[in-house]
């Protein structure tokens, strides 16, 4: 059963007329029907609404964010109530900023003219949000800045960078910028900003391969492997390390047993690609004195 926003549009506000209450009653009813006929992408969209009729902006949200994920190519948050003052004013910037994340979880790509148009009301969102005061935590803006990033506002992500580390320095948010850079194709700025997020979490095994990567980016071989031995001491089981740290060394010493190492530990690894991608880094002979290489493609932050 399709329901349209329009017929949805809930009263309560000033200026709306005295018969709201009525229809929203009849509109409340319609989406518990569509709800109860199954789990449909347009049921979870109804689900939203119910939702947003009973206050609960925060699964709302959720939701949206969500079926966003699956078909972005629809614009799910073009209804009237994602950009209603009671909607922007209640939910949390955790939720907003997980929401968010569900819109890239399929990986689809956001960054195109027609796309961007169709996520207008999430950027009107996340600035509402992020403009409040007190402005909040860091981490769920650096989240959203994930999201402008996606869809090639960069300089927007910059700029809520720029305003979460007005409340604190963080690693998540240093990460996002080092993320945007990396996009932007600018390393020397990529790995400042992971240094920095280093700097503030020494422990995190995942930026030690981040930075080492970018430095195997960069030619940088030896950076890369004692970058990668660096975050074994954090982590000294993690798989991905591990092989990122034998495919490193096996290209800069030329170890058959690194590179055997790196095979053993191939089965282990999550993602085919970056896998690959080790690999053809350990194959390269020593005599090879130029090599074009290819940034891995492990999921960023």
């Amino acid at each position: 059963m399709h329901v349209s926003h329009e017929s949805c549009n809930r009263g309560g506000r000033p200026g709306i007329p005295a018969g709201a209450p009525a229809r929203e009653t009849h509109c409340r009813a319609e989406l518990a029907a569509a709800v109860e006929d199954g789990g449909s992408l347009r049921n979870v969209l109804a689900q939203s609404y119910l939702n947003f009729l009973d206050g609960d902006m925060d699964t709302a949200a959720l939701a949206i964010g969500s079926v966003t994920g699956v078909r972005p190519d629809i614009a799910w948050a073009g209804g009237p109530w994602f950009g209603d003052e009671r909607f922007l004013g209640a939910v949390s910037a955790e939720a907003l900023a997980e929401a968010a994340m569900r819109t890239m979880d399929h990986g689809h790509d956001l960054d195109g003219d027609t796309m961007r148009e169709r996520f207008r009301p999430w950027f009107l969102a996340v600035d509402a949000v992020a403009s409040r005061r007190p402005t909040p935590p860091p981490g769920p803006l650096a989240k959203m800045a994930i999201l402008l990033r996606a869809c090639g506002l960069t300089d927007a992500s910059f700029a809520l960078c720029d305003r979460a580390n007005s409340v604190e320095p963080s690693m998540p948010t240093e990460a996002v910028r080092a993320g945007t850079w990396s996009k932007l194709g600018d390393r020397h700025r990529a790995a400042a900003a992971f240094e920095r997020a280093l700097a503030l979490d020494p422990g995190n095994w995942s930026l030690h391969l981040d930075l080492a990567d970018l430095r195997a980016e960069q030619g940088d071989f030896a950076a890369a492997v004692r970058l990668a031995d660096q975050g074994l001491m954090c982590e000294p089981t993690e798989p991905t390390l591990r092989a990122a740290g034998a495919a490193y060394r096996a290209r800069l010493n030329g170890s058959p047993a690194d590179l055997r190492e790196l095979l053993a530990l191939a089965p282990q690894l999550p993602s085919s690609p970056y896998r690959n991608l080790l690999l053809g880094v350990a194959c390269v002979q020593n005599d090879h004195r130029v090599w074009e290489y290819t940034p891995p493609s492990r999921p960023k932050p």
